[in-house]
């Protein structure tokens, strides 16, 4: 099962029709509880549990339910604060014996805010106010398995996730039910600095050291299928982080570029570095220029829980009209470069 999503908003809904939450900057994880077995499945359904053992020994307090399915957000958290780098270097390790080091020098915490499946009933159809008091009932309430709770007040939440640098708040419909897969105006998720999903396309070394990163191309997938040129990000990539990524552009290397119309170089850059279009990456920005690129980027790291084509149709960061350079359709592209399907992370 894929989780429902949260469309964005530019405002707090009020009323009482609405419960907020505070909006955590983590990945989004479901939890399969069966008895003394605990499986984790991330956003685009990729089996992760090796990677947070932490979350299923039976300190964490999951084990013993019978058939329960709980949607939720996994975090690290840094001086109460989400990091979402020490996240991103957790979420797509493989190794039994890695992951519990990681673990021990930074466990995660599960985030539940929902339960879509308990005692052999799906809990989907209830309204969301039904299926949090079924889930406060379970009394999860660990070091590494919390329930936050929900406010009434959207607006005095949205000013204290604010005050506290925490990512936004998440307004639900309190009737509503699980939709899973679906993006729904009954879910609305308001952050303080916007953060988005881009596909890498192309790479530029430092200005003096081209065996350094400099900066990155990114673009975003449309409806209709090619994408659109979004500008680079270079804020950071510096350090082991750039060293690391750097390794990996290398390795996807490409020797045209995948737009039919390049964007321009600045002088004394030298040639882009093409990519295959393989690789997902989340930035956060403060808007849009009117040529459709992003205001002030910030590399926030690689989403290896998410593919390019998961991202079609998901844009949120309202492109104008003219905006976008064009681009061959996702898939043409990879085959046309790597001689195949989608590579990187095709489960998730």
């Amino acid at each position: 099962m894929r989780p429902m999503l949260a469309t964005p908003a530019d405002t707090v809904p009020e009323g009482e029709d609405w419960l907020h939450e505070v909006k955590w900057d983590g990945m989004r994880v479901l939890a399969h509880v069966s008895g003394s077995s605990v499986r984790l499945t991330s956003r685009t359904e990729r089996d992760i549990t090796v990677a947070f053992p932490e979350l299923v020994t039976p300190e964490a307090g999951l084990q013993g339910y019978d058939d329960l399915l709980l949607d939720g957000e996994v975090v690290i958290l840094s001086e109460g604060v989400p990091s979402f780098a020490a996240l991103a270097e957790r979420f797509n390790v493989s190794d039994g014996s890695m992951a519990a080091r990681l673990a021990a020098a930074a466990p995660a915490t599960f985030l539940v805010f929902d339960v879509l499946q308990a005692m052999d009933r799906s809990t989907l159809t209830m309204p969301l106010r039904q299926r949090r008091q079924l889930l406060e009932g379970l009394d999860l309430a660990t070091r590494f398995v919390q329930v936050p709770p929900t406010f009434t007040d959207g607006a005095q939440l949205a000013e204290a996730t604010a005050a506290k640098g925490l990512e936004g708040v998440v307004s639900k419909r309190a009737g509503s039910p699980y939709r899973p897969g679906r993006r729904s105006p009954d879910w609305r998720k308001i952050v303080h600095r916007r953060t988005d999903s881009f596909v890498v396309c192309g790479w530029l070394p430092e200005r003096d050291n081209d065996r350094v990163l400099g900066s990155i191309y990114l673009a975003t997938p449309t409806p209709e299928g090619p994408l659109l040129y979004r500008g680079r990000v270079g804020s950071g990539l510096a350090g082991a982080r750039g060293a690391q990524l750097l390794a990996q552009l290398r390795e996807i290397g490409s020797a045209g570029s995948p737009f039919d119309e390049n964007p321009p170089v600045e002088p004394g850059r030298g040639a882009i570095r093409w990519v295959r279009p393989d690789l997902v990456a989340d930035v956060e920005f403060l808007g849009i220029s009117d040529g459709g690129q992003l205001r002030q980027p910030s590399w926030r790291g690689i989403r290896h829980d998410l593919r390019p084509e998961d991202l079609s149709g998901t844009d949120t960061t309202d492109p104008p009209g003219s905006g976008g350079r064009g681009m061959r359709g996702l898939r043409e592209v990879s085959e046309e470069r790597s001689g195949g399907e989608l590579r990187g992370d095709r489960d998730g």
